[in-house]
């Protein structure tokens, strides 16, 4: 028996839903917080919309991204809910659903950070700098993830894949260092947009995605990993 097979033959109800109570309640304090820390700008639209405006919605569409994931992700892993509905294309499925979500979170945060008029302190310079000095890690971790990771694994291939599921956990590039390269650093590329455009909202965006993409990491991501690949996730570097 394959080891998504022999997964899908142990889970339970319990097992699909595991995390997903903290996941609900985290994001709900985060979200709340996030709306609080939101400065208004009157007078000052991009595209008919505000700034604190593109921020709310930067903010509902990351929710959105991550709630669609721990669906898609539960109900394949334990379920093979996509692969019993559509067959061979079940990743291809899966990736029109998830590239529009995760393209628009960066988008999103651009056209809240151009919107905005909230400075974030008086140092642009510095802003300028500390925002450049972020995003050089961050694209590093891109890279790593394009041509490391790869965008199969990315897209969590290994909740579909048994041949993907087999693979050894990448050591390579920037996960050399981390094994959660794409949340710890490729999102550090969120606060240098922020800093570079001298921007408060977009600044507490990127707090706000920051943050809840370690929620979807450790609610629901981790014990996938757990149930996928056992004892090696317990030697990969870093947090």
């Amino acid at each position: 028996m394959s080891r998504l097979a022999d997964i899908r033959s142990q889970s339970r109800l319990s097992d699909i839903l595991e995390g997903q109570p903290q996941h609900a309640a985290i994001a709900t304090l985060l979200t709340l917080g996030a709306f609080s820390l939101l400065v208004p700008v009157p007078n000052a639209t991009l595209l008919g919309m505000s700034a604190t405006t593109w921020a709310k919605t930067s903010i509902l569409l990351a929710i959105l991204h991550q709630v669609v994931v721990a669906i898609g992700f539960r109900l394949q892993l334990h379920r093979s809910i996509l692969s019993r509905r559509f067959g061979e294309r079940d990743m291809k499925v899966w990736t029109i659903l998830f590239m529009p979500l995760l393209i628009s979170r960066p988008i999103t945060l651009i056209l809240t950070g151009w919107a905005d008029a909230t400075p974030i302190t008086s140092y642009r310079t510095l802003e300028i700098v500390l925002g450049l000095a972020l995003l050089a890690p961050a694209l590093w971790a891109l890279h790593s993830t394009l041509f490391h990771f790869t965008i199969r694994r990315a897209l969590g291939g290994d909740h579909f894949r048994d041949e993907i599921a087999a693979m050894p956990l990448v050591n390579k590039g920037v996960f050399r260092f981390t094994a959660n390269a794409m949340y710890g650093v490729a999102f550090l590329g969120l606060w240098g947009i922020a800093l570079l455009f001298g921007s408060w909202n977009a600044l507490v965006v990127a707090l706000f995605q920051h943050a809840y993409i370690w929620v979807h990491m450790y609610c629901t991501e981790k014990p996938d990993m757990e149930w996928i690949y056992g004892e090696r996730i317990a030697n990969a570097p870093g947090p």
